[in-house]
Order: structure tokens, then sequence, then C-alpha cells
């Protein structure tokens, strides 16, 4: 795999942050924690949800044999595993086992009919790497995170997403001049469109 395979470093000089140099392992990492996590005490407007109509709960489905092939068959088999090793390849190999499957089924049901999740499947790692094509590697923003997340919860989490948007618009919670029209199913350039003329 490219991503393992010994790579030329760039050419670093000392990160300045705020017209500081910062050499101790400690400091960087303290900056590129401010860096990367700006917006982690940002105040939110939460008023702004007391204009949204509440509506009546709806009946959760139990998840299908169905629903975790088709989240699992958009998954792009290069991508970057987890710590694990644990690949979207492999995955897909285990979920072709009957057995398996309804294995991984019965625990996703179960999370959501108990109103939890393990923190085997909430625990990440961050990874920083350069951006590439710079000339030197002297500030912050020349660098980005990479965030590795378990693919067997990342799997569970595209399933209750579908799930999560076919309740949504089939029960009217998004307007239908929502500005984010992207990713969202059953809305179309028609949709985007008739917002943009109700907008003009």
């Amino acid at each position: 795999m490219n991503w393992v395979k010994k790579k030329k470093l760039p050419a670093i000089k000392t990160i300045w942050y705020n017209s500081w140099p910062y050499i101790k392992l400690n400091n960087l990492w303290e900056v590129l924690h401010k860096s990367f996590n700006s917006a982690q005490n940002y105040q939110i407007d939460i008023n702004l949800l007391e204009e949204i109509p509440n509506k009546e709960a709806s009946e959760w489905a139990p998840f299908s044999k169905k629903e975790l092939i088709n989240a699992i068959k958009k998954c792009n088999n290069s991508s970057t595993p987890e710590l694990n090793k644990l690949s979207w390849r492999h995955l897909k190999k285990i979920v072709k086992n009957g057995e398996y499957i309804n294995k991984l089924i019965n625990i996703v049901n179960a999370y959501i009919n108990l109103d939890h999740w393990l923190s085997h499947f909430k625990v990440l790692t961050i990874i920083i790497i350069s951006k590439p094509n710079k000339m030197l590697y002297d500030s912050t923003k020349l660098f980005c995170s990479i965030v590795l997340l378990n693919t067997t919860s990342k799997l569970f989490e595209k399933m209750i997403g579908e799930q999560l948007q076919f309740l949504s618009i089939f029960n009217n919670f998004i307007h239908i001049h929502i500005y984010q029209l992207g990713e969202l199913k059953h809305r179309s350039t028609t949709d985007t469109g008739v917002a943009l003329t109700y907008f003009i």
C-alpha cells in the first residue's frame, strides 16, 4: 500500500505561531491542537432550534442484510485502514459469509435498542501530515490532520446515516428549500432550481 511506503520528508524549519518559534514537542503539540481545534469552544446559538416545529416520534426499523451490503458496497477498498489494519477489502470478504453478516446486524441493532455505543468504536487516531507541493513547512497552516476510525464503526455509522436520511425525508423533516442539497436522497437539480428560483 502506498501510504505505508517510505516517503521523502519535506524541508521543515522551526514552526512559528503568533510570532513565536515552537521547538519542544509539548509546545508544538499545543500549537497544533489550537490550530486544528480552533472552533472547539465556539458558542452556538441554540435558540435557532426553537424555530423548528416538533414532529411525532418515528419508529426505528431494525437493519437488514440488504442495508449492510448496500452500505459496504460504496466503500473504497484503497482507503486508509484503521490502526488494526482491518480494511474495507477485508470487511467485504467477511460479510460474504452469512453467519458473520448476521452477527454484524445483530450487533448494530443491539446498539440502537440499548442506546449504547461501545467505547471500542469511539477510539480514533489523528495523524498530522504535510500538505503537498509546498516550498517550506514552517507554519501550522501547511499541515492537515487525518482521522482514522474503526472500520466496523464507520460501516455502522453509514447504515445509521442512510436510515436517518430516509426517515428525515419520508417524514418531511427536511424543508424543500434546504440550503444544502448535496448527498441528500431523492434530491436533484430540480430541487436546487426550485430553491434558487424561490430565493431570487
